[in-house]
């Protein structure tokens, strides 16, 4: 099929299987989606690297504070909210909640709890954009004489993992005077005093480890209340310090709220900032004994901005949140290890790099010009690449992984991961390697964390066999874990590795690891091949938590793809034994594997007796069948099989296994689409040959395979076929039935579904050698007119291409936004920094 949109003849030349879009539905650029305050789904989170985030969601509201060293999805903290005040002329003040309205069920089994507020008036509706890492909430009201919008933001600089790892967020509120008379308004921020945070008890109260204290403070220029416990010692679990605070001059604080029984506090709060728009300590006016506390432990804090505006005027109203919780617990549970003075604590990261969460707002607000410059750099990079805008939120829906509660960075700036995260604890530790396999955000994004992951692989997991831990333990000081090793998982690692070489052009990492690597390979042509014919066929432990007997693909295009890296590094260490080894063995085993394993079609899996192992499958269309292959591409390996084999079997992936209705699919296992819902299955069995008992998630459809198969198809040039998985699946995550920005697996922020920032190099055909200083783009898009972002380990910026159809000359110009592009050689033209060249 051909249209005016793809250029790429290879493509225009073969009749697309079905697809449920237009050609012109899956080639549209237009705008991202925003999501209206119904969308309950709908919460983008804010936060750094390794730090605990807090969501905003689509009604505008805080939510979800994830900020404890642990997964706390529903976690809300009591009073902790932004509330606007705007008195227009001679006319009354109008005071609200600074959100949409709620909206249903409201069936709780006390109405709603008084720090949830749903008795204070709110606006009528608000509409969510979140672009990362911008989100923007636009809100509308017919009693507000004002326009107002919030934006807010973490800074988010790749290759800068330090100033994307800021424990705190920007949160703006851009009013506008749409009245004809001069408008006082007034907003406020008010938060719980979460130091030494334990959860909340029966009746919403919070549990906190010891007593807690709020100090105005004004320093610097800046204004605020710093949050703290003087009870708790520094290496206490629980410890931890939160600051609101503000650079703007019209500021009034109440820093501590009235500490009186039942809803005292509020009451007073809400009194007074209606009354002036001004924030006044509270005054004991009862009489008696003056003992207003019953006490609790809880305090609250409020800070206030107020400005005068004149008609039409426009005014931001900017306050800046962070937060310090610096002890972890040593070890994988997914409970906090009983109170003691630092007994199994391990600190985190960013505590080394802010000495508290007032030292991290300062931080911020000091360097804001520069970080965020650098985060709108980024933003105008991907936002504005030319690429369908589905795809877009493909790319940028799944960095949220990274700043989620399913990565963390321990003190020596090692970043670890769960697979995901159940709603209040990790789901599946260890940084688990079948599943970060996938994974491709983390390697283009920040490189340099990639390669602490590959260190604790290698160097700290690997033993003196060469068998590979694929959960991690030993990063955390304790004992290596006695495990089956996975063979997918050790094999990824090699490719990985490799891949990390070639971004970084780091010689001196190759070689620190390359001992350990080279036992993790030839220990692999031990295990798993019982008869030397490098086709494995021995026991395979891999991702799906089963064993697969007998010659497989999934396995094995894993395999060739680490022998043909393999043999790569070796020969650039100077081992041209081994090179040659691996080379022969890859050669040999993938003519083998074809020969044994092509059934006409796709790849199948060989056995005697498919039902005499549980869980395999067996002549199965399996679209995990080539993930070598995937991960070859993505590295830059070329092909690992023959090609026309190759684009055969994904195609066929796409033709069984793409549903666009699951209404009368049967599935047992988990579920992740449904109804008449569109996806992609694990597995299929066109052929007949079902197992009894097929591997236990074969009925299932996951995210990242999804895009793993989808940016495989792409590289194939089955570019429509590719875009389509794409566009399927971000329709399931609408804001209504999911949130756009989790996408779930076996937890929350499953890290597999970073396999979508595959499909920008998929797209634009890009390949980049930093060893050999060279890159290429060869777009599959938009050849005409085609834009997107790009990065190395060293620098990143925008790719622009254009052609002139009179002509047939080609033009680009390539822009670098952070870090250095010395002596390259870019579409084989030498370059030095940003550059432009016409053909």
């Amino acid at each position: 099929m051909k249209h005016e949109h793809n250029v790429h003849s290879d493509h225009d030349d073969h009749k697309r299987d079905n697809s449920p879009y237009t050609a012109e539905e899956l080639f549209r650029r237009g705008p991202q989606r925003s999501y209206s305050h119904d969308a309950r789904e709908a919460k983008f989170l804010l936060g750094g690297i390794g730090t605990g985030n807090v969501s905003v969601g689509s009604r505008g509201q805080l939510c979800d504070w994830e900020l404890f060293n642990s997964q706390g999805k529903g976690n809300a903290l009591p009073y902790s909210f932004f509330a606007i005040r705007v008195k227009a002329g001679e006319g009354e003040a109008v005071a609200k909640v600074l959100e949409a309205k709620l909206t249903p069920p409201f069936a709780n089994s006390h109405g709603f709890f008084a720090d949830e507020l749903a008795g204070l008036p709110r606006l009528d509706a608000s509409v969510l954009r979140g672009e990362y890492p911008f989100v923007q909430v636009d809100f509308t009201d017919r009693f507000l004489p004002v326009k107002v919008a919030m934006e807010a933001f973490t800074p988010f600089i790749p290759l800068n993992p330090d100033e994307s790892g800021i424990p705190g967020a920007v949160i703006r509120y851009r009013v506008t005077n749409t009245a004809d008379q001069s408008a006082e308004v007034s907003i406020a921020g008010s938060l719980a005093n979460a130091a030494g945070y334990e959860g909340r008890e029966l009746f919403h109260n919070m549990r906190l480890a010891g007593e807690v204290r709020n100090e105005c403070r004004s320093e610097q220029g800046l204004q605020g209340i710093f949050f703290y416990s003087p009870d708790l010692p520094p290496k206490h679990p629980r410890n931890g310090t939160m600051s609101l605070m503000t650079r703007d001059d019209g500021v009034s604080m109440k820093e501590e709220w009235l500490p009186g029984a039942w809803w005292d506090g509020i009451q007073e709060f809400w009194t007074d900032f209606s009354e002036d728009g001004r924030l006044e300590a509270w005054k004991n006016t009862q009489s008696g004994t003056g003992k207003l506390h019953a006490g609790g432990k809880e305090r609250y804090g409020s800070v206030c901005i107020r400005h005068t505006l004149a008609p039409g005027e426009e005014r931001v109203f900017e306050f800046v949140l962070t937060w310090h919780y610096p002890n972890r617990p040593k070890e994988w549970q997914g409970h906090i290890l009983p109170v003691g003075d630092g007994i199994g604590m391990e600190r985190n990261y960013y505590a080394a790099l802010f000495a508290d969460a007032w030292t991290a707002g300062t931080y911020l607000y000091a360097n804001m010009a520069r970080l965020e410059g650098s985060s709108r750099d980024f933003h105008r990079a991907l936002f504005g690449s030319t690429l369908p805008d589905y795809v877009i939120d493909a790319l940028a829906a799944n960095i949220t992984v990274l700043r989620s509660t399913t990565c963390f960075r321990i003190q020596d700036g090692t970043l670890l991961g769960w697979e995901g995260g159940f709603d209040h604890r990790g789901s599946c530790e260890g940084s688990c390697t079948h599943v970060w396999n996938y994974a491709q955000t983390l390697a283009f994004l920040f490189p340099s964390l990639e390669r602490t992951m590959r260190r604790v692989e290698f160097l700290l997991e690997t033993d003196e066999e060469g068998s590979m831990s694929f959960r991690t333990n030993k990063a955390f000081g304790g004992e290596r874990w006695d495990m089956v090793p996975a063979a997918d998982g050790q094999l990824g690692t090699i490719v990985r590795l490799y891949r990390e070489w070639k971004l970084s052009g780091d010689d001196a990492f190759l070689r620190e690891l390359w001992p350990k690597a080279r036992l993790a390979l030839d220990f692999a042509c031990r295990y798993w091949d019982s008869d030397g014919d490098f086709v494995l066929d021995s026991e395979q432990h891999n991702t799906y938590d089963v064993e697969f007997y007998g010659p497989n693909t999934l396995t094995n295009t894993m395999f060739y793809a680490a022998l043909k890296a393999g043999a790569a590094m070796a020969a650039h260490i100077g081992d041209e034994e081994r090179s040659q080894f691996y080379t022969e063995a890859w050669m040999r085993g993938s003519a083998a594997m074809d020969a044994m394993l092509w059934g006409g079609e796709y790849y199948i899996q060989r056995l005697d007796d498919v039902d005499a192992y549980r869980y395999q499958q067996g002549t199965g269309c399996l679209s995990d069948q080539l993930i070598g292959q995937f991960m070859a591409h993505v590295a830059g390996l070329g092909y690992i099989l023959p090609e026309a084999h190759v684009k055969a079997a994904v195609r066929s992936v796409y033709r069984y296994n793409f549903r666009t209705d699951f209404s009368q699919h049967a599935n047992v296992q988990r579920t992740y689409a449904l109804g008449d819902e569109k996806g992609l299955l694990l597995c299929s069995w066109p052929r007949g040959g079902r197992p009894k008992f097929p591997f236990i998630y074969s009925d299932e459809v996951w995210t990242g395979i999804e895009y793993q198969v989808a940016a495989h198809l792409i590289y194939e040039d089955l570019v429509e076929e590719g875009l389509t998985l794409v566009k399927a699946l971000r329709e399931r995550h609408d804001g209504i039935r999911r949130n756009p920005w989790n996408e779930v697996e076996c937890g929350n922020h499953y890290a597999r579904s970073m396999a979508s920032w595959a499909l920008l190099p998929a797209i634009s055909g890009y390949r980049c050698d930093m060893v050999g200083r060279t890159m290429s783009f060869s777009p599959k898009l938009y050849r005409e007119d085609f834009s997107c972002f790009w990065s190395t380990g060293t620098a990143w910026g925008i790719y622009k291409q254009s052609s002139d159809e009179t002509t047939g000359r080609t033009s680009w110009d390539i822009e670098v936004l952070y870090g250095e592009l010395h002596e390259m050689q870019v579409n084989g033209k030498s370059i030095s920094q940003s550059a432009k060249w016409r053909e």
